[in-house]
């Protein structure tokens, strides 16, 4: 594994040395809205020539805005808008349908799972389940799935979803996922329950589809101050995550958290997406650019099991109505 690169290394530097793995790729990105780390990574990845970049999200007013600045830095980037609304099974199945319907575009080399929401108030979905699970995790789930066809005709096909250290405020809850209908509802514990899960479908995609080619990753990507927690109150918000972190008796809960910007905020997209060196680790947890160390890192210990991983499997089957038997 490369040992060059760290917490400073940026996505720039990254793209630059791997522009011959991404151009001439089809690469899908959801979670692209402006000041976001979506729109940071498709505007890095540009630079590399990449065939196309879908740029996919709920709000596709936002999403333009991000096509309307490719336009004007990569005049010669193509890309396509994929309106893809996570918090609703009967959405993410109508932007699926969408995808598998474009004959110009028979296969897509990655798919990078970035959108989210974090530490919300407590709400469900359309479908009743509470919001950052339904959203982070199950959204994500069907539509991978569904999109499986399109990324298995890829030569190296690769999925990359984007999680968080904060995986260690819960493991997945698979007695009592909505918080008893929100009653002993902690944002942050559904927050970490619903990164978990992104963390264990990495796994399981990595295990049930390494002999068809592809390789499956997740993410921490640091802490970076974006618009996923512009509407978090931190003079109240971060006195809850450290008591919630003492709780767990996580470091977390009493030291300080080192903050990246935004280039370096997508180093790891870029490693994941796009780095050689990773064939070898396929199903592997990174952060700062290299596989994640479960000895010095926050790499909790159920993120790292494949009966966790398999139940994780199931009940989110359970939960779409939908078996994806690979």
């Amino acid at each position: 594994m490369p040992a060059q690169y760290n917490a400073q290394t940026t996505g720039s530097e990254l793209v630059q040395e791997l522009v011959s793995k991404i151009k001439g790729k089809v690469i899908l990105t959801t979670g692209v809205s402006p000041g976001g780390l979506g729109a940071h990574f498709v505007e890095a990845v540009a630079a590399a020539n990449p065939a196309l970049l879908i740029l996919a999200g709920r709000n596709t007013t936002k999403v333009q805005q991000t096509a309307n600045g490719l336009a004007k830095s990569h005049p010669g980037v193509k890309t396509r808008l994929l309106r893809l609304d996570l918090g609703s099974l009967t959405a993410v199945r109508e932007a699926a349908a969408e995808v598998n319907s474009w004959d110009d575009v028979p296969a897509i080399d990655v798919l990078v799972n970035n959108a989210a929401i974090m530490a919300v108030e407590y709400a469900v979905t359309p479908d009743g389940f509470e919001s950052q699970f339904g959203t982070n995790h199950l959204g994500h789930f069907l539509f991978t799935n569904l999109v499986m066809g399109r990324l298995l005709a890829a030569d190296h096909p690769r999925v990359v979803s984007v999680s968080s250290d904060g995986h260690r405020v819960s493991p997945v809850r698979f007695d009592d996922l909505d918080f008893h209908g929100g009653e002993n509802y902690n944002k942050w514990q559904a927050y970490g329950q619903s990164k978990s899960a992104n963390i264990l479908m990495a796994l399981s995609l990595a295990e049930k589809l390494k002999g068809r080619g592809l390789r499956a990753f997740s993410l921490h990507p640091g802490v970076i101050g974006t618009n996923l927690g512009a509407h978090i109150d931190w003079n109240d918000d971060m006195p809850s995550l450290r008591a919630t972190d003492r709780a767990m008796g996580n470091r977390e809960g009493w030291g300080e958290f080192k903050f990246k910007n935004n280039d370096q905020g997508i180093a790891t997209h870029v490693f994941a997406a796009f780095h050689p060196s990773l064939e070898d680790h396929n199903g592997a947890y990174l952060q700062d650019a290299h596989v994640a160390d479960p000895w010095t890192e926050t790499v909790k210990s159920w993120v790292t099991s494949t009966v966790e991983a398999e139940r994780t499997w199931k009940l989110s089957e359970k939960l779409v109505g939908q078996e994806f038997l690979y």
